[in-house]
């Protein structure tokens, strides 16, 4: 049952770039869970996700040498969930059909892509802790950078330039 969380229902054995995948992954399945509960239940999974990710990805790595093992992907999906948060608290509030915001999905995925990959300042530090929380709290900085990049994108997209 760890494995299977921990690998996204072993969307983190793809190959090449499993954290890719698993972001990409992610997308689809977020969309349900928004779809069946709106924005409170798409919140509540996101914590969910991150509760049972890090306890997931402690028992994957237990004794192990490598805490963070390219095949956990349940990192990739917490981040990717708080990055696209934005768009659909945003298509809630507007009434508007959340695949209509479609620069914000594009925004946070590529936005969490690179930052996860980057690893600037604490999203660097919380990888470098070598535990568990570790391996979550990377992607959860990294999905926080890029849902501030969604805002500042909506913000110039809607606002400076009233589209």
């Amino acid at each position: 049952m760890t494995h299977l969380i921990a690998t996204f229902f072993y969307v983190g054995h793809l190959r090449p770039a499993p954290g890719t995948w698993g972001s990409l992954a992610a997308l689809p399945v977020g969309y349900a869970v928004y779809i069946l509960g709106g924005v409170p239940l798409f919140l509540i999974a996101t914590v969910l996700v991150f509760a049972l990710g890090w306890w997931a990805t402690a028992q994957e790595t237990a004794g192990k040498h490598d805490h963070d093992p390219s095949e956990i992907v349940i990192d990739e999906v917490a981040g990717q969930w708080i990055a696209l948060a934005p768009a659909l608290i945003g298509a809630a509030h507007a009434g508007a059909d959340v695949l209509a915001l479609w620069p914000g999905w594009v925004t946070a995925f590529l936005g969490f892509r690179l930052f996860d990959i980057w690893k600037p300042g604490p999203i660097g530090w919380a990888d470098r802790r070598g535990d568990a929380l570790g391996v979550m709290l990377d992607d959860v900085i990294a999905g926080v950078f890029a849902a501030v990049l969604v805002v500042i994108g909506a913000g110039i997209s809607h606002g400076v330039l009233g589209l």
